[in-house]
């Protein structure tokens, strides 16, 4: 199965909370609520480095993925 780079979730337990699914390496979630963000990739001390350099990025990709997502219901 292809998945999407980004997918858009929620859930009733948590009503305030928007979450982005990046599926992609490094595999991550991010609350929108709070900018929490979930890896799902352990890293070594070499990665966590090249991670802090990229993470950014990848924030502000998830960032604009939902933002277009939203942009879309309004049309």
């Amino acid at each position: 199965m292809e998945l999407p780079k980004f997918l858009l979730g929620d859930n009733t337990d948590f009503p305030n909370a928007i979450y982005i699914v990046h599926t992609e390496y490094p595999r991550f979630i991010i609350n929108l609520e709070n900018d929490e963000v979930e890896w799902l990739e352990e890293f070594s001390k070499e990665d966590e480095e090249e991670l802090a350099a990229e993470a950014e990025n990848l924030i502000e990709a998830a960032t604009a993925f939902y933002d277009r997502e939203i942009s879309r219901y309004d049309e």
